[in-house]
């Protein structure tokens, strides 16, 4: 079942306190993967893919930066353009997946420490089945060149 079924989310609505300062540290040279559906998503906002996917050394699509931010983060308000929008890594972070450590809450967000276990837990689900997608999606492109 996933950890969205009813009752696991009272109990992760009742344990939630993760919070936002908007300080725009996560769209700071971002490295934000983007599956097929984020692009989808953000095509339909109106967005070309030109204007915000670039394709890195490993064939993994991901978020531009501009001026050394996400192309989507607006400095000047410090918030997110396309926050309705945002990729689904996006949604999950701080929640990240490190190569050396597995799951874990990204020190990097100065309000790392918000994050309660079952939001860890519940959101760890979500990014797994998330890499798992980009990579077979990746993979499926590198078998066409």
């Amino acid at each position: 079942m996933s950890c969205y079924g009813k009752a696991k989310l009272e109990r992760l609505q009742s344990e939630h306190v993760m919070r936002c300062s908007h300080c725009g540290v996560c769209c700071e040279k971002t490295e934000m993967l983007l599956s097929k559906a984020d692009i989808q998503l953000l095509k339909s906002a109106g967005h070309e893919r030109e204007e915000f996917v670039c394709v890195n050394g490993q064939g993994f699509a991901q978020l531009r930066n501009r001026r050394g931010h996400c192309v989507f983060y607006r400095t000047d308000k410090r918030r997110c353009g396309v926050y309705r929008y945002r990729p689904l890594g996006c949604r999950i972070y701080p929640v990240i997946y490190s190569m050396q450590e597995g799951v874990i809450v990204d020190d990097l967000c100065p309000l790392a420490e918000t994050v309660s276990r079952a939001e860890i837990d519940c959101e760890a689900e979500r990014l797994m089945r998330l890499l798992r997608r980009i990579d077979s999606e990746a993979g499926k492109l590198k078998a066409r060149e």
